[in-house]
């Protein structure tokens, strides 16, 4: 059974760094992709970053040069660094993974990152 087991949020200044982590096991497969999704209140959830097996990343414009997304294959581990967090980036954080384009997604329990003064 494929577990995602997700670092612990927090409450951040604006301005400020976090570094999520996310480590997947269960599963005998390579990872095709793995990414961080988040939902703010009354929103829907949406991609923050996601991160192919050949190293190929793609970033929703609103974290793009604050954010960086990568990964550690030989620990099936992901890891979201943001960088200069604002209010607007208060949201639960999921970590997302796939193990091929056409199989089903993989979620972790959440993470709360609140970013206030």
């Amino acid at each position: 059974q494929v577990q995602l087991v997700e670092s612990r949020g927090g409450l951040v200044q604006p301005g400020g760094s976090l570094r999520l982590s996310c480590a997947a096991s269960g599963s005998s497969f390579s990872i095709y992709a793995m990414g961080w999704y988040r939902q703010a209140p009354g929103k829907q959830r949406e991609l923050v970053a996601r991160i192919f097996s050949g190293g190929y990343t793609v970033y929703a414009d609103s974290v793009k040069g604050r954010f960086t997304i990568s990964r550690e294959n030989a620990k099936n581990t992901v890891y979201l660094q943001m960088n200069s967090l604002q209010p607007e980036d208060t949201a639960v954080y999921y970590c997302n993974v796939k193990f091929s384009p056409l199989t089903q997604d993989y979620w972790g329990q959440g993470t709360q990152v609140t970013v206030s003064s």
